[in-house]
This record gives structure tokens, sequence and C-alpha cells, in this order.
């Protein structure tokens, strides 16, 4: 199985970053996911639906608002985007699945309970040695 997805946000809809798997550590977690909650309530204003997908460069990203969650993955522009949404959905299901609606209806905004979500998704996140020998192979 091809791993599509590079990155993983999982944001509130007030755009605070609950979850992250970056492969550039550089970027400020927090920091993108204001930027994103602020460019999703720009396009709902100038479009029905608001934002769900763009590109910069190297990457696209593929964006899902799902009961207050904002889901936000990256992907290279090179895989077929309805792959890397197919994969984008199993995540978002896994994370329902795992954080079922009693556990975030009763959440107490403490983000350390997603902590361990990456176990869950690991089959669809594309690994750092992958992505080393790509840039060297």
């Amino acid at each position: 199985m091809v791993k599509v997805i590079q990155d993983v946000w999982i944001l509130t809809s007030d755009g605070i970053s609950v979850f992250s798997r970056l492969h550039d550590e550089s970027l400020n977690e927090q920091l993108f996911g204001a930027l994103m909650s602020a460019l999703n309530s720009f396009a709902e204003e100038i479009a029905k639906g608001g934002l769900s997908n763009f590109q910069l460069s190297n990457k696209r990203f593929s964006i899902r608002k799902r009961n207050n969650f904002i889901f936000v993955a990256s992907s290279n522009p090179k895989v077929k985007e309805k792959k890397a949404i197919s994969e984008m959905e199993n995540i978002i299901e896994k994370f329902f699945d795992k954080y079922p609606e009693d556990i975030l209806t009763n959440w107490d905004s403490d983000v350390s309970i997603f902590e361990n979500f990456e176990e869950s998704i690991e089959d669809s996140l594309e690994s750092t040695i992958k992505k080393f020998q790509k840039a060297f192979w």
C-alpha cells in the first residue's frame, strides 16, 4: 500500500491545533491552525461550503470539516487527488472511532487526549524514512 498523506492537522473550528503530524517541524502548528481557520472562514464568505483544497509549490492541501473539527492533510500533487481524499476520509473515520461523540461532547479542551492518535493512522502516513529515500535515491 502506497502511503499518500505527508502531514496531518486536526483543528477545532476556532483553529486550535489538537493534533498534528508534520514532516517539517519548523512550521508552527498553532499559527498554521489559525491560518487554516481564517482561510476557511474567508472562503465560506465567498463561496458556499468553504475551502476544500489548495496547492503551494510541492504540496497539495485537502481540507474537510466534520463535527466542529477541521481536518487538513497534505500530499504530493503528483498523487491523484481522489486517492489523497480517500485516505484523508479514512483518517477522519479513525478519529471519530477513537474519539466518539460522548468523549468529544465532554471534552475539556485538553489536547493531550489526542497525543497517541498517530498510532491509529500510521498506515496512512508517509514515513520520514521514505521521504529521506525519495530525496537521495
